[in-house]
């Protein structure tokens, strides 16, 4: 019996050190996975927030009434100001997406034809514009007439990863005084959402063309031996007057 005792005890004994030892394999890991992303953790923010350049969508939403059937003064600059958007940065023709079913279907269609009009009035060539029919999941809702065209967009983050603590703590105090991982991501969205041509964080543009005109008339000047400076009309215009001196 006592054997059996003993025997027994080891056998627990034995559990609760591979149960230990398994916890310990677990958390292991977990730090290990922590460990192995600011490991190598670089010192540039513009390579542990690069920025990726990719095709989105750009949108214009006209909301259409029931009874209205065309479009609203603003509504037609809008669609102007997008017409002039696509001849600048679309990377694809235009699709309208055209509602059904829904309680403004038939105003939405009548207003198409104007869209339609303010489009090539615009330049936009007929063959680029595709309609397509879609409906809402709740039909009984209005739903939006929506001009839409590909674009190239530039995008980083995704922000908010805190693989370590700022501070002390279990995994122990950071003595690098390296950048914390999130720091300075924020500012990449926000440089990658404000940049006018995502083509420009590839490649500087190519300079355009010197005006051959002013340029003659500067080697003229300096032949001549007289100031190049350019002469501005009106430069007392914006000083203060003299008036009670």
């Amino acid at each position: 019996m006592r054997k059996i005792a003993a025997a027994r005890h080891r056998l627990i004994d034995t559990g609760r050190a591979l149960a230990v030892l398994g916890l310990g394999v677990t958390l292991a890991g977990c730090l290990l996975d922590q460990d192995a992303l600011t490991a190598n953790q670089a010192t540039d923010v513009r390579q542990r927030h690069p920025m990726a350049i990719r095709e989105g969508e750009h949108t214009v939403n006209l909301l259409i009434g029931v009874d209205r059937g065309g479009l609203l003064p603003a509504q037609r600059a809008e669609v102007v100001g997008f017409a002039n958007s696509w001849q600048q940065e679309g990377t694809g023709g235009i699709v309208i997406d055209l509602p059904t079913g829904t309680p403004n279907a038939r105003a939405a269609a009548d207003t198409l034809r104007e869209v339609q009009s303010i489009l090539t009035a615009s330049g936009v060539p007929a063959r680029a514009i595709v309609i397509r029919h879609y409906r809402p999941p709740d039909p009984s809702k209005l739903a939006t007439l929506k001009l839409n065209y590909p674009k190239m967009m530039a995008e980083a983050g995704p922000c908010g990863q805190w693989p370590r603590d700022l501070g002390p703590s279990y995994q122990g105090g950071d003595t690098y005084n390296r950048d914390y991982w999130n720091f300075g991501c924020s500012q990449q969205q926000n440089l990658a959402a404000m940049v006018e041509d995502p083509a420009d964080l590839v490649q500087p543009r190519t300079e355009t063309a010197p005006s051959a005109q002013r340029r003659t008339m500067v080697l003229d000047k300096y032949r001549k031996g007289e100031s190049t400076a350019t002469n501005y009309a009106n430069t007392e215009k914006g000083k203060i007057s003299d008036v009670g001196q």
